[in-house]
């Protein structure tokens, strides 16, 4: 991407293994993210550009001298950040904090829409798909590495749990995904927060039991009538605007949990008593740890209880990626699958 709106395909030099930990892998199937979008609206001109993407499956080409269970052939996805998988803070489970970790999309790794890819700390971040796998499962598959897995992360942080009220705020491929782990997770009612009715029919698919289209005070209000007056004991907010993290605090529950995974556009947000303080609330999320939930959610698509491969409803070749963004940036499409 070389600004705003900007996306080129370029050729660049081959990866190459620059550390013993690394991996070369060969890119089979990738994707646009919405939180791509973010920069094709507000990117300054760079003559120099950014590598794009960080979502992929593929086959490895080389592995460094330090990676021990990884062969060139095998079939691997990758979450969407880089970690060791064994240091304290990957223990705890927090591996998009990883201090060996980092984040794709650079000069230094490259990004996943593209042919290769090099990814560091390959031991710790990769993990081998069986090698005859349904070809019919790659999109579902694909989601593990940010989309599906993303929403799961809000669910989890938020502790959903059987019987509670939900609300998803965005009808973005991660909040479809979080319609979908909170019904998983056992919520008795999910109100879906969202405006286009192609994806918030998904939405209804995957266990929406409300839409509301509304937005701002008159979407609180809606939330709300819908609640009895109470409001939602969970919030999963998947937009990272401000107008969302206001709707997320005002349809919020007293004693309810906000749980953000859209990535916030802003540093200064509303905690006080009219917002967080005076409803006793909590507020967590963050970057999915994708690699903490990877291998059990691999289990549940291989084995047909999980199903999140309906967000890809578009797809293009690695050189008409310039359309991708335009169908996801015009709504035209939820999120588009990207063959290299």
């Amino acid at each position: 991407m070389f600004g705003a709106g900007d996306v080129r395909v370029v050729d660049v030099p081959e990866p190459s293994i620059f550390e013993p930990t690394d991996a070369i892998v060969r890119v089979t199937l990738a994707c646009v993210c919405g939180s791509d979008l973010h920069p094709y609206h507000s990117m300054p001109a760079d003559e120099t550009g950014k590598p794009m993407g960080h979502e992929f499956i593929g086959v490895v080409d080389q592995v460094g001298a330090d990676v021990r269970d990884l062969a060139p052939g095998d079939l691997v996805i990758s979450p969407f950040a880089w970690a060791d998988n064994t240091c304290p803070i990957c223990r705890d489970g927090f591996h998009t904090a990883c201090p060996h970790g980092g984040f794709y999309g650079n000069w230094d790794t490259g990004g996943a829409q593209a042919e290769k890819i090099r990814v560091p700390q390959a031991a710790g971040t990769l993990v081998k798909l069986p090698p005859a796998v349904d070809e019919d499962l790659l999109p579902a598959l694909l989601t593990l590495a940010d989309v599906y897995l993303t929403g799961y992360h809000a669910a989890f942080m938020a502790r959903v749990s059987p019987g509670q009220t939900v609300t998803v705020i965005g009808d973005g491929a991660v909040g479809l995904s979080a319609v979908l782990a909170a019904k998983q997770m056992g919520a008795a009612r999910i109100i879906l927060m969202g405006r286009h009715t192609a994806r918030t029919d998904l939405g209804r698919e995957w266990g929406a039991t409300d839409v509301v289209a509304e937005r701002g005070e008159e979407g609180i209000a809606r939330v709300v009538e819908l609640t009895g007056g109470e409001g939602s004991h969970v919030v999963l907010e998947a937009v990272g605007l401000m107008p969302a993290y206001e709707q997320a605090y005002g349809v919020l529950r007293p004693g309810g949990v906000i749980s953000r995974v859209g990535v916030p556009q802003y540093e200064d947000a509303p905690v006080g008593f009219g917002s967080l303080f005076g409803k006793n609330a909590t507020l967590n999320g963050g970057p999915a740890p994708v690699r903490a939930y990877l291998e059990d959610a691999l289990v549940r698509v291989l084995d047909g209880r999980l199903d999140p491969g309906a967000v890809f409803d578009a797809e293009t070749s690695l050189e008409d990626i310039a359309e991708a963004y335009r169908l996801m940036d015009s709504r035209e499409a939820l999120k588009v699958l990207v063959r290299p």
